[in-house]
C-alpha cells in the first residue's frame, strides 16, 4: 500500500511571518515536540526561523511514550548542546523544570544586563511547535490557567498578551504554529498515526494498515496483549512466505475489527470503524507506551 498525502495549509507563509515578528520580542524559544515522534514533530526549518535565539526542546506527551526511549532522546539533545526537558502537559509533569531551564540558560545574559544597569526586565518566552503537540495545554499549565483563548485558525493576528509565569519570566500567550514537512513517507506516516495530519485528509484504513505493520515488526507484544491475538500464528504466517504480507496484515486488522464489534450487515467487517479503533487505542495510550522514533 502506498500512502497518498496531499496536505499543505495555505496560511503557512502568513503564520511564519507573524512568528518572526513575535520573535523580535522574545529571549527564549520553547520548541514543543511529541515524545513519541521527536524527529517527525520537528519543523526542520526551526533554527532558521528562530535565527539564533536561545532554545529549549520540550518532549511533551511523555505519558504516551516509552520512558527509556524518552530518556535516550534527552541524552541525544544533550550531545547536540540543546537543553531538553520531559513534560506531560495533561498532568503538569515537568512544567517547573521548563521554567528552571529558561532561568538557567538566561543567567549569563541577565548578569550582563544587570552590569549595564538594565534591571527588572523579565525573561520573555514563546512556545513554538507543529499542530497536535499540545501547545495550548502546555501554555495553560505554564500559566497555571484552566483555559486559554487561543485563535482556532493559525496565523490569526491578535493583540499581544504577556502572562506572568514567575517573578522572572513572562510568556507570550499565543502559541506559534509551525508546520511539519513531509520529507519522506515515514515522517508523513508518523504524523498520521499521532493525528497531526487530520484524518479527513487521509485514507484512514491505509494509515491503520501501516501502523499495524509497524507494530507487528517492532512491538508485536503490545498488539497481541491489547487484542488477544495469537503471536505465533501471525509470525509463522509472515515467515512462511505462502501468502503476501499485506494480505496477512489485513487479516489481522479484520480479526481486531471482529473482536471489537466493528461488524456490518452480512457479517462483514467495517474497515473504517476498525481503523478508528486501532488508531484511537494508540493515540489514547491504550496500546501501551509506544515511541515510534528511536535514537539511532
Amino acid at each position: 500500500m502506498k500512502l497518498n498525502i496531499n496536505w499543505y495549509p495555505g496560511h503557512m507563509a502568513k503564520t511564519r511571518k507573524q512568528i518572526r515578528e513575535d520573535l523580535k520580542l522574545i529571549d527564549v524559544v520553547v520548541e514543543l515536540l511529541d515524545s513519541r515522534i521527536p524527529v517527525s514533530s520537528r519543523n526542520p526549518d526551526i533554527n532558521t526561523i528562530i535565527d539564533g535565539k536561545k532554545k529549549i526542546v520540550v518532549l511533551n506527551k511523555s505519558d504516551l511514550a516509552d520512558e527509556k526511549e524518552t530518556t535516550k532522546w534527552i541524552e541525544y539533545f544533550k550531545t547536540q548542546k540543546i537543553p531538553a526537558v520531559i513534560t506531560d502537559a495533561n498532568s503538569g509533569k515537568g512544567i517547573k523544570d521548563v521554567i528552571k531551564k529558561a532561568e538557567e540558560i538566561m543567567e549569563e545574559e541577565l548578569n550582563k544586563r544587570e552590569e549595564k544597569g538594565r534591571i527588572g526586565r523579565k525573561i520573555r518566552i514563546m512556545i513554538l511547535g507543529i499542530p497536535n503537540v499540545g501547545k495550548s495545554s502546555f501554555i495553560n499549565r505554564l500559566a497555571n490557567k484552566n483555559s486559554l483563548e487561543v485563535g482556532n485558525k493559525p496565523g490569526v493576528t491578535r493583540k499581544k498578551q504577556w502572562i506572568k509565569i514567575s517573578n522572572s519570566i513572562e510568556l507570550l500567550d499565543t502559541p506559534g504554529v509551525l508546520w511539519p514537512k513531509f520529507e519522506n513517507e515515514e515522517v508523513a506516516l508518523n504524523l498520521a498515526y499521532t493525528g497531526t495530519i487530520k484524518d479527513d485528509v487521509l485514507e484512514k484504513t491505509e494509515v491503520a494498515y501501516h501502523f499495524l505493520k509497524y507494530l507487528i515488526e517492532n512491538d508485536i507484544d503490545k498488539l497481541v496483549k491489547r487484542y488477544n491475538l495469537n503471536k505465533e500464528e501471525i509470525l509463522d504466517s509472515l515467515e512462511s512466505g505462502y501468502r503476501p504480507e499485506n494480505e496477512i496484515i489485513y487479516e489481522v486488522m479484520l480479526k481486531i475489527g471482529k473482536m471489537r464489534g466493528a461488524v456490518v450487515s452480512g457479517g462483514n467487517i467495517d474497515d473504517l470503524k476498525t481503523a478508528n479503533i486501532i488508531l484511537e487505542d494508540f493515540r489514547s495510550g491504550k496500546l501501551g507506551r509506544i515511541t515510534l522514533e528511536k535514537v539511532k
